[in-house]
């Protein structure tokens, strides 16, 4: 007993030994440049939340914004961590530094081991680099197009409009508990029809196809909201289904799967070629021109990267809205200047075509503002492919150099980018009018940067665009009164509406609004 008691302390010991050393040598490999010093990373999702010496807190990127790299005195910080292996991080703020190694891409490749989880239904565009990067996005590219981008519009038009005149009819005031519950779904009919071609409607649909557990619209609702449930819970325990909820999404799942594989193949199968302009039909289109069988992608890859669609503009476009409409509600007087500019560009009772949409200027500002200030998505990986040099400043714009060896992740730092002073005047204030003229583009990463920037990003503009303006030329949104909350202050009020927590992109927890008929 003694003997095998001393044998685990002693492995326990030379297991302390070799973390310690490894350590050591991660912290000498950066030249031990200022930054974070914890047992987990904040790269490390597991670890939420910033407990001293312990995890830097995954979720305190957001929490924190800039202020790291104010403590630290640069807008480039390490990060070295023991568990689960010793290893060093650059964190950027520094929107040259991130221009430099987006542009960089032998240098700086995607880490794709970080990526594997996303492919869910098949490779896709996200989860690739080199040639199988440029096949896929010589394939997925041509899909967003102008006229997908009017469909975008046209399409989100009908859908606000059924909202307002059919579900919302004769109502002068609609109060929402949260506001998510009404941003999300009508990303989700955007995404539907523009993406999969598959029209939805407010109104419930209970039509189950045989063969199938579900509608498709519930089954791209459950699978978007539960997308979780596939990176953490291994498959055995979702095959087993233990909850209702799970077993829902493991149905769902299947279901989604399943409608994706007929739409396939009865475009395959058609005699005649409709000519629409979703995403799912101009990738198939696109994929089928493709003259070298050995360049067309797989179904299970068509499904990958109609999927990423769906989770790129889906979810961070709901979010980002629900952000849109809580701010618009805080602060009454630039909710006025939007709307007065939209009533200047479309003073008439119509709703405004997509060829207007170039003038709604302002209604794009708010849009842009809100993901400077929300960005969805708070880190974005990378790492040295070779020994490298960065150089950055300090708060008095002095010169740093940055040691970066090979095999050091980086992360580009989005909330510290996006709020750090030496590029946004006064960041911590909601100001649509500073995207009106110049404004640092670098600096600005909602939809990353360079060759691997979002191909979706028109896509989310113009849906955002269409729903502010029309939701605004119709209604004034305000905070909802509760009589529990009668008494707080506007910054209380602020915090309580914006209080976050982040899944696969920011959101907030719970924002209880109205709208009023104007």
């Amino acid at each position: 007993m003694y003997t095998l008691l001393a044998f685990a302390l002693a492995a326990t010991a030379l297991w302390i030994l070799k973390l310690y050393a490894g350590w050591r040598a991660a912290v000498s490999s950066i030249q031990n440049y200022p930054g974070l010093r914890y047992v987990f990373g904040p790269e490390s999702f597991m670890m939420q939340w910033r407990i001293p010496y312990l995890s830097a807190g995954n979720f305190s990127l957001w929490l924190k914004k800039h202020q790291d790299f104010v403590h630290f005195d640069s807008d480039i910080i390490s990060s070295v961590r023991w568990l689960p292996d010793p290893s060093s991080m650059l964190l950027l703020a520094d929107a040259d530094a991130i221009k430099e190694v987006t542009s960089a891409r032998t240098r700086f490749p995607k880490p794709l081991h970080q990526y594997k989880i996303l492919t869910f239904y098949g490779s896709n565009i996200v989860v690739t680099e080199g040639d199988e990067w440029k096949r896929h996005r010589k394939i997925s590219a041509p899909s967003f197009s102008e006229r997908n981008n009017r469909l975008v519009w046209d399409e989100t038009m009908l859908i606000v409009q059924e909202l307002a005149e059919e579900l919302w009819k004769g109502r002068r005031e609609v109060a929402v508990d949260n506001i998510v519950d009404l941003t999300v779904p009508m990303a989700l009919f955007v995404i539907g029809v523009a993406g999969f071609g598959k029209r939805m409607s407010w109104k419930e649909d209970l039509a189950v196809p045989p063969g199938y557990v579900m509608p498709f619209k519930d089954a791209l609702h459950i699978v978007s909201n539960d997308l979780w449930m596939k990176i953490v819970l291994p498959a055995w325990l979702l095959n087993l289904g233990p909850t209702k909820r799970v077993r829902n999404f493991r149905d769902a799942y299947t279901d989604l799967e399943r409608y994706m594989t007929v739409m396939i193949q009865q475009r395959k199968t058609a005699e005649k070629k409709q000519e629409r302009y979703d995403l799912f039909s101009s990738l198939l289109d696109a994929n089928e021109d493709e003259g070298d069988g050995q360049s067309r992608l797989s179904d299970s890859e068509l499904m990958g990267n109609i999927f990423i669609y769906l989770i790129a503009g889906h979810e961070t476009t709901a979010h980002t809205l629900a952000f849109t409409f809580i701010m618009l509600a805080l602060y009454q007087d630039e909710q006025e200047i939007l709307y007065q500019h939209i009533k200047s560009v479309v003073p008439e009772d119509r709703i405004p075509g997509y060829e207007e949409m170039g003038k709604l200027t302002y209604s794009m500002a708010v849009f842009l503002e809100t993901l400077r200030m929300f960005p969805p998505v708070n880190a974005i990986p990378k790492h040295a492919a070779e020994d490298s040099v960065l150089v950055t400043q300090n708060m008095a714009g002095e010169k740093l150099t940055v040691p970066c060896p090979k095999g050091t992740a980086l992360l580009f730092h989005t909330p510290g980018l996006h709020y750090n002073p030496r590029y946004w005047e006064d960041p911590h204030a909601f100001k649509p009018a500073r995207f009106l003229g110049e404004w640092p583009r670098d600096a600005f990463l909602p939809f990353s940067s360079g060759a691997r920037s979002c191909l979706g990003r028109r896509f989310s503009e113009t849906e955002g665009v269409a729903i502010l303006t029309y939701m605004m030329k119709q209604y004034r949104v305000e905070v909802r009164d509760e009589p529990q909350h009668a008494g707080e202050t506007f910054e209380q009020r602020k915090a309580r509406l914006l209080r976050c927590k982040s899944a696969i992109t920011l959101y907030p927890v719970k924002a209880p609004l109205v709208f009023k008929r104007r």
